[in-house]
């Protein structure tokens, strides 16, 4: 799958088109359960009633790497107000990730999808992807990359699904 995904981000990064793959704005995010790094399983169902943010990414992928102290900052200024991050990360070997999480000294949950079964479920192709999910549950907007300022579109979006 890394081969794909990375094939994809090159398209993306020059320019070329893709079909989109991700979940559509408007339908409700498909349900599903993780492992995160603090030992216990996280279920977005359960999150029902917060604004998510999903964030597909891997320690191979340099946009992840520039996204994901970017992500720290939102999720530090907005986890007290009904918001919540989760960074679904599709690496091989846990240990890379959790090597990065703590370098990077990340403070939101990472979910561990070594299988790449929520990865599959969610039809990402392009690293990092990211989507917003509301307070009921839907995908609301759907972020395929990353470039510099993205993290601007994010906190706007981030705001406006708390303000509902």
């Amino acid at each position: 799958m890394r081969g794909f995904l990375v094939a994809v981000s090159l398209l993306m990064a020059a320019g070329i088109n893709t079909a989109v793959a991700l979940p559509p704005a408007g339908k409700p995010a498909p349900d599903f359960a993780l492992k995160s790094d603090s030992g216990r399983n996280i279920r977005l169902s359960e999150l029902r009633g917060q604004v998510v943010l999903i964030n597909f990414w891997a320690t191979w992928c340099p946009p992840c790497r520039q996204e994901l102290p970017q992500l720290n900052d939102i999720y530090t200024r907005h986890r007290s107000t009904g918001f919540m991050l989760l960074a679904v990360n599709v690496d091989d070997k846990r240990a890379d990730a959790e090597a990065m999480i703590k370098r990077l000294g990340l403070r939101f949950p990472t979910l561990f999808d070594e299988a790449k079964k929520v990865a599959a479920l969610y039809r990402v192709d392009t690293m990092p992807s990211t989507l917003l999910v509301d307070r009921d549950g839907r995908v609301r907007y759907v972020h395929r990359g990353y470039l510099s300022g993205y993290e601007k579109k994010y906190e706007q979006q981030v705001r406006e699904l708390l303000k509902e």
